[in-house]
């Protein structure tokens, strides 16, 4: 890909750092503008060097930007989007980390209107528990798996040009419809989060949650891990996907349902088939005997 002059990055957590990492250790971009709305973490994210210079909004940041990375909670998405569009030159794309895609699609229409063509919606399939610029690394997305969700009015050298960009971080980007991916995660990444935040908020609810808590072993870490991740931003998730997160949470009900009915039974052989199939359908799975941080 060609070297891009000017990347902004608004939001720079997590995700918004890791992208800039990546890019800077790609040779693939001179210079990186920041902008968040906590000045610490622009300040420190100067100093880690994942940014070069800090913009006072992101307007500004956009000014002159060939590309602008937005990684902010998708409710925080509308007026980051506005901002941007005020100062997006004509030749700038811009492209989002959102965990859900037809809310932000529909915003974007509204906020970027005739820039709607310079934006690629994106959703890298990457993270950890940890959040904050501190936690960025230039190898988050290396092997990891982008969807990008361009609609009819993308313009296809936007589309290239993002694509371009995750290839240089190391990622593999695939194209979906917005609505297609977001049916998908409800499944596959937010009812697993929405799930773990559940036990872990049941389980510190009870009186005796400290004793509970100290003889959790490796099964209880594997299953909760996610339930460090930041909750602003897996709250804002769960409402912008709710219809298909429902759907997710009637399925996932239905099912436990099913096996308390077999513990309730006493019905072992019945229990041991499920757990079978489940088994045998997770080692199938790519990567199914080992932990991953993917989000």
């Amino acid at each position: 890909m060609r070297r891009l002059k000017t990347v902004a990055i608004v939001g720079v957590g997590l995700i918004g750092g890791s992208f800039a990492l990546a890019m800077r250790r790609a040779g693939a971009v001179a210079r990186v503008v920041g902008v968040d709305r906590d000045a610490q973490a622009l300040e420190r994210a100067a100093s880690l060097g994942v940014i070069d210079t800090a913009a006072e909004s992101a307007s500004e940041a956009a000014a002159g930007a060939d590309l602008v990375f937005v990684s902010v909670p998708v409710r925080a998405m509308g007026t980051v989007l506005h901002d941007v569009a005020l100062g997006l030159g004509p030749g700038g794309v811009v492209t989002d980390a959102g965990s859900t895609k037809a809310d932000v699609v529909r915003t974007a229409a509204e906020e970027l209107r005739n820039r709607l063509p310079q934006f690629v919606p994106g959703h890298p399939i990457a993270g950890r528990e940890s959040s904050g610029v501190e936690a960025a690394t230039a190898d988050l997305f290396k092997g990891a798996r982008v969807v990008l969700t361009p609609g009819p009015d993308t313009a296809p050298e936007a589309t290239a040009l993002v694509r371009a960009c995750w290839e240089a971080c190391g990622a593999r980007a695939t194209e979906m419809p917005a609505e297609a991916h977001d049916r998908i995660f409800a499944t596959v990444s937010h009812l697993p989060h929405l799930l773990a935040f559940a036990l872990v908020s049941e389980i510190v609810s009870r009186p005796d949650a400290a004793e509970l808590l100290g003889f959790a072993a490796g099964g209880f870490r594997d299953f909760t891990r996610i339930a460090a991740s930041s909750p602003e931003m897996w709250r804002d998730v769960a409402l912008a996907n709710r219809e298909a997160l429902l759907d997710e949470m009637d399925r996932y009900s239905a099912r436990i349902a099913v096996f308390r009915e077999l513990v309730a039974r006493g019905d072992g052989p019945g229990l041991q088939r499920l757990m079978t199939e489940a088994r045998n359908a997770r080692r199938a799975w790519p990567g199914g005997k080992r932990s991953s941080s993917d989000e």
